[in-house]
């Protein structure tokens, strides 16, 4: 897949529009009742940055970023400024935010995750983009150092350790994270407001698997 390790700029998508997006499939049947199924396994998230009054400078920093994407053509990161971390958004990361497996001490590499929790139901998000430098990893409670004790792969979002975890260790990480997209329309269409100001109706992003 043709995809850019470039984070559109934060300062533009603050202030977005969007979220996940679930498809769900419904069937009302002839007695009332209704039947639901879902072809996703993962939610897919929807954004638009169109605000209006931008200045000058950040319509052209997003008409030079929308022309070397190629539009539609290349992937690439994006800040979502409500979903962004391991922990809640008031807290920074700690390495025993997310457990996201148990050694079998076999297994060296594994797919950081963030669940989502609701009562007794809960989701699984892979990640496949963390920041560089933001991640933090530790086994059974004991924080591990980078590049000493794990690697981690920021394109694919797999921690590799050195050595397997144990059989039954607890392994937990904590990150930033991007989301993977891409631009959802062929076009920008931008207009000049005033001397000083811009205007850019709608920059649609869509949430693309990696």
């Amino acid at each position: 897949m043709s995809f850019h390790e470039t984070r559109f700029p934060a300062n533009l998508s603050l202030g977005s529009v969007g979220g996940p997006e679930r498809r769900t499939e419904v069937v009302a049947l002839a007695n009332g009742f209704e039947e639901r199924n879902t072809p996703w396994a993962h939610s897919r998230r929807r954004y638009d940055a169109g605000v209006a009054m931008r200045s000058l400078d950040d319509i052209e920093t997003l008409i030079a970023f929308f022309e070397a994407r190629r539009g539609e053509l290349y992937g690439f990161r994006w800040k979502d400024w409500s979903d962004y971390k391991s922990c809640v958004p008031s807290k920074d990361p700690s390495f025993e935010d997310q457990v996201i497996a148990t050694g079998d001490g076999v297994t060296t590499a594994f797919q950081l995750t963030k669940t989502y929790r609701s009562g007794e139901v809960s989701y699984a998000r892979p990640i496949t983009k963390p920041v560089e430098g933001s991640v933090r990893v530790g086994i059974s409670s004991d924080e591990l150092v980078d590049t000493i004790h794990y690697t981690v792969d920021v394109a694919t979002g797999l921690v590799s350790f050195v050595n397997a975890p144990e059989d039954g260790e607890t392994i937990t990480a904590g990150y930033e994270f991007d989301v993977p997209v891409r631009f959802d329309t062929p076009t920008i269409q931008t207009s000049v407001a005033s001397f000083q100001a811009g205007d850019a109706p709608s920059v649609p992003v869509v949430e693309i698997r990696t």
